[in-house]
């Protein structure tokens, strides 16, 4: 089980994202997230990879002009990871780019973002409109010979999380990031993403996993789970116990 965060901080600002990476303790936390919502930040990623030591993922859009541009930015030692939504007109090139340089693509659902149609016919963001929506994009993905992918399936709702996760175990061998989207203050996403997290993965069920928690970056998002007790953080102490108790499952 691999634990990844995510940056707070403004991708464009290069050193401030640098300097944020480089806070999270190693080996608790392997794998660091950003955002990359244009362009702009789309040309920072080179500059990042090059001055931290944590392999990095881009968040980033299909949508978006920057997912291609994305791509063009990997390279060096450190393993590669994007992670994209929706498969919009940009996907079959964000696919090609991904494949000519070995990099993964997490296919992330989310019960915040279901197509419409799926909406419609399954009344709602259920468990079962979560799964199809992943089985619809894999699709896309396999048509190209493309398989270097990861799925998650996030919801707010602890209950429609695991089934779907549970499902999609059921039906796919792909690599699964799991997490509680929108899950709350911190106290909050330490308990839903304790119950939701927690049970899957004494199923033995997930690969990576990442607390979502609400609020701002001097104060929330800086509850990222990462810093053992003791530490300059003590709000960040349940986070730690969280871990330290996912360790014995």
């Amino acid at each position: 089980m691999v634990v990844q965060s995510m940056t707070c901080t403004d991708t464009r600002d290069v050193q401030a994202t640098v300097g944020r990476s480089g806070q999270w303790r190693r080996p608790v936390v392997k794998i660091v997230r950003v955002a990359v919502p244009d362009m702009e930040a789309a040309a920072a990623l080179a500059d990042i990879r090059k001055q931290i030591r944590i392999p990095l993922i881009a968040d980033i859009h299909f949508k978006s002009p920057s997912c291609s541009a994305s791509h063009e930015k990997w390279s060096g030692r450190h393993p590669r990871q994007s992670r994209q939504h929706g498969c919009g007109k940009r996907s079959k090139t964000v696919i090609k780019a991904a494949k000519s340089r070995n990099v993964v693509i997490r296919i992330g659902i989310n019960a915040g973002s279901l197509e419409k149609e799926l909406l419609t016919k399954y009344g709602g963001p259920t468990p079962d409109a979560l799964v199809e929506s992943a089985l619809k994009s894999i699709a896309l993905f396999e048509t190209m010979d493309f398989r270097n992918i990861k799925l998650s399936l996030k919801s707010s709702n602890v209950a429609t999380m695991i089934e779907a996760y549970r499902a999609i175990a059921d039906k796919t061998d792909y690599p699964l990031h799991l997490g509680v989207t929108e899950a709350g203050t911190p106290v909050n996403a330490a308990i839903k993403s304790a119950m939701g997290i927690g049970m899957l993965l004494y199923e033995g069920i997930g690969d990576t996993i990442r607390v979502s928690v609400t609020g701002s970056p001097g104060t929330g998002n800086r509850y990222c789970l990462w810093y053992p007790a003791g530490s300059e953080y003590p709000e960040n102490r349940a986070g730690y116990y969280f871990l330290s108790h996912l360790r014995t499952l």
